[in-house]
Parts: C-alpha cells; sequence; structure tokens
C-alpha cells in the first residue's frame, strides 16, 4: 500500500510514525510534512517516506491536493488537518474513485461551522450547552451582551485556528471579541457570524471515534490542555500538550457518552444523508448533569493524536483503508494498557506572533530515553540544522506504565530539548476543572 498524508502539523508526524509500522505500507508520501517528518525516511527497514510542498502558502488548496494525488497514485490518503475536508477534498476524492479517510464537505461542516454543529445537535436532542443567541450583525451582537448570564462563551462560527473561542465574566472582554471578530474582522469570513452559549463547568474530555458511516469503533480518551500557560491561565491556543489513560473512561462513563451522545450523532448523520467516513472528534464537558458537547472535529485532535499514537496497539493503514472503503471492524481496534503525555514545546510568542528560525538541538538525547518519542510540528531544515518554522514546534511523547511515570518521562526529555525562546506548561496530565467551550 503506498500512502498520502496530507498536512505538516504534530497531527501528520504521530500518523506517519505508526503507518510506517504496518507490514502493509511500502511507501509514504506527506504533504507538505515537516522537518521532522523528512527526517523519518532516512531509518533503515521501514517504508520511505517523501514530503511535498504543495503551495507556497496554502496547504488545504484542494486543487494542488488533488494534482498531487494524480501524480502520484496512492492506494489511501489520510487527510490531518480540518481545513482541506472543510473546502471539499473529499468530495473530489469520491468523484474520481480515490480512497480518503476524511468526511466529505457537509459532514465536515460540524466542524467548519460551529452554527451548523448547534443547530445539528439541538435537531437531533444531544445534550449541550444552551444557546443565547447566533448573529450576524455587530449591533445585534454588542446588544446581546445586554441580556445574557455571566460567565459566558462567545464562538466565531468559522475555522480560527484555535483562537476563535472567548470563555469571558468582562461584558468589557466580551464587546472587545465581538469587535476583533465582527468590526475588525481580525479572522476574515469565520468571523462574520457569531454565536453565544452558556458557559458549561466540569473536566473536558477528547472522545475521538472512527466511522465509516454504519460502524464505529471509539479511540482511546485523551484529555487536551488548551490554555496558554499553567493552570489554564491565558489565552486559547490549538492545543499544548495532551495525556491518555485508561481510567480517563470508566466503562459507564463510555456506556453513556455512547448512548446520549456518540451513536445519536451517527444516526443523525445518516437520517441526514451525510456519508461520514473518517474520524470523528467529541470536545466534551463532563458537567454535574452529565457529558455534553462543546464541539466538534472532523478530524483528529491535535495534540491528543499524539497521546494517542503512543499507545496504538493496532495496524493503523489497516484500519484506515478499511474505514475509507466501508469496511471498519471496530474488533480491530486495540490499545495498549499504558499510559501517554504530550508535552508541546512552542515559540516565543505563541499563540499570537511567534518568533521562528531558531536552532533545534536535543533531539537525539531526548529520545534516548525509553519510551520518548518527539514528535514534530512547526520545523524545517536550513542548511543542514533543524530550525523552529512554527508557534507549535514540538511534541514531546512519552509512554509509562502510570501517568506519573509517562509525565516524568516526558518532562525529562523536554529538558534536554533547546531552542532559543522555547516555552511549555508543566501541568500537563493534571486535571483543572474550568468552564470551556472548546474550538
Amino acid at each position: 500500500m503506498k500512502v498520502l498524508v496530507i498536512g505538516g502539523g504534530g497531527r501528520e508526524h504521530a500518523l506517519v510514525w505508526k503507518l510506517r509500522e504496518s507490514s502493509r505500507v511500502e511507501k509514504i508520501w506527506c504533504a507538505p510534512g515537516n522537518g521532522g517528518i523528512a527526517m523519518e525516511g532516512q531509518a533503515a527497514g521501514r517504508p520511505g517516506v517523501e514530503c511535498y510542498a504543495l503551495t507556497a502558502t496554502d496547504a488545504s488548496d484542494v486543487g494542488a491536493i488533488v494534482a498531487l494525488a494524480e501524480r502520484l497514485n496512492p492506494d489511501l490518503t489520510v487527510v490531518g488537518p480540518e481545513a482541506p475536508l472543510v473546502a471539499g477534498v473529499a468530495d473530489q476524492f469520491e468523484k474520481r474513485g480515490w480512497a480518503l479517510v476524511g468526511p466529505r464537505k457537509k459532514g465536515a461542516q460540524l466542524e467548519g461551522s460551529k452554527i451548523f454543529a448547534k443547530d445539528f445537535l439541538t435537531r437531533h436532542n444531544i445534550p449541550t450547552a444552551n444557546v443565547y443567541g447566533m448573529y450576524d450583525s455587530p449591533g445585534d451582537a454588542y446588544s446581546a451582551l445586554c441580556s445574557v448570564d455571566w460567565p459566558m462563551v462567545i464562538k466565531a462560527d468559522g475555522l480560527c485556528g484555535g483562537k476563535g473561542v472567548l470563555v469571558t465574566a468582562s461584558p468589557d472582554e466580551a464587546t472587545s471579541f465581538v469587535e476583533r471578530l465582527m468590526d475588525k474582522r481580525e479572522f476574515g469570513s469565520a468571523g462574520q457570524r457569531v454565536l453565544m452559549e452558556e458557559a458549561l463547568e466540569g473536566e473536558e474530555l477528547s472522545y475521538i471515534v472512527l466511522t465509516d458511516g454504519m460502524h464505529v469503533a471509539p479511540l482511546a480518551a485523551a484529555r487536551d490542555h488548551k490554555r496558554a500557560f499553567d493552570g489554564n491561565a491565558g489565552p486559547n491556543t490549538g492545543g499544548m500538550g495532551a495525556y491518555s489513560t485508561q481510567e480517563l473512561l470508566p466503562e459507564g462513563l463510555e456506556k453513556i457518552i455512547l448512548e446520549t451522545i456518540a451513536w445519536p450523532v451517527i444516526r443523525g448523520l445518516e437520517r441526514e444523508r451525510i456519508d461520514y467516513r473518517g474520524f470523528l472528534y467529541f470536545g466534551l464537558m463532563l458537567t454535574a448533569e452529565g457529558p455534553k458537547v462543546l464541539e466538534f472535529n472532523c478530524r483528529m485532535g491535535d495534540p491528543e493524536a499524539q497521546a494517542l499514537a503512543a499507545r496504538i496497539d493496532f495496524d493503523l493503514a489497516e484500519v484506515l483503508d478499511d474505514t475509507a472503503r466501508g469496511k471498519l471492524e471496530p474488533k480491530k481496534v486495540k490499545w495498549k494498557p499504558e499510559a501517554s503525555v504530550c508535552v508541546v514545546m512552542a515559540s516565543r510568542g505563541y499563540p499570537g506572533n511567534y518568533e521562528s528560525s531558531k536552532k533545534i538541538e536535543g533531539i537525539a538525547e531526548a529520545e534516548t530515553i525509553t519510551g520518548v518519542r518527539v514528535l514534530h510540528a512547526g520545523t524545517n531544515r536550513k542548511e543542514g540544522s533543524l530550525m523552529t518554522s512554527g508557534g507549535r514546534v514540538l511534541g514531546v511523547t512519552a509512554v509509562g506504565p502510570t501517568l506519573a511515570a509517562a509525565s516524568e518521562k516526558a518532562y525529562r526529555a523536554a529538558g534536554k530539548i533547546h531552542f532559543e525562546g522555547a516555552h511549555y506548561r508543566k501541568d500537563i496530565g493534571v486535571t483543572v476543572k474550568s468552564r470551556v467551550a472548546g474550538d
């Protein structure tokens, strides 16, 4: 099997890592990839990996992805990020009879539009936060702030890279956020409509399934840490780390999630004639009233993908190929009992304007620690040196018999890696109750 992976972050490096372990895979391409993914091809005894640029600035260019697939003729394409799926890359592949893991455009709107997702949840009576209103006029949005309960949540309707949600108890902060979204258009068309809803309180849980539209294979549970700083302080980010343990998902809790959320969503998609094949991510809040949906993603979470990859105990290539072809067998999806932790090392300034082109050192030393794997997100190679090129640079991932053991390994490894301005949270794996609304 020859596999094309679309994307260039830590999630895609994790996918490439596990696809290379399959005896069924003889070749992997990644577009655009990154410095670490490019280095995967240097390891002997494993399938080769080649990285391909798509366009200079936009890796979600559907035309460029289709043109590359026409040239390479992969047996399977796996789409990592959400933007190409929201733009309809799966529809184009289906027209050509090509196998792809990821939903078509209509299904991807579960992530691409917060308002579409909220309407879908409401139609199918799936537990979620109560809505104050949905607005396409700045004036109406400002007026609505006079009649909400505080704290409350404001969400940009479209994709904002993890920065389109505000949870606040401050009317002034809420007003400023609406201004940034709707008047200043800081996130372009993604902020031209906004959703306002109640703030839920509890513990977050990332619950991801694979589905071919008929069958559902739950992945191991994970917990993301979205805020920039320790103790869930600071602005939302794309994710500063994640962990996965068996203890996160007791059997009774998973039964409730499947019966009240996951299966009702799958049946709702079927009733609305939405053929969904791929990863479906439920961002949940475990409230005193039970689990409620904060958000959907139409792909694996990042950095959850890194933590989950470390626990995979099945042939990922086989399962993904089955999913794309409508032949998913949930019994094939099995997990190692160990705990895993992923600590994201970020550039100075992230999640705002961040520095780049800083030399990275110490990765080889970090990976001498048993059970540690350093996955690349924002890196590239220049004149023989590995350099930073993104806000989130590395995902230092470790497994251990307990969460504490995995965390100790990950932080010991992170301490061996150096680049100017590096920062990371020191509390990944520590649960903090909070009011959050996903993004």
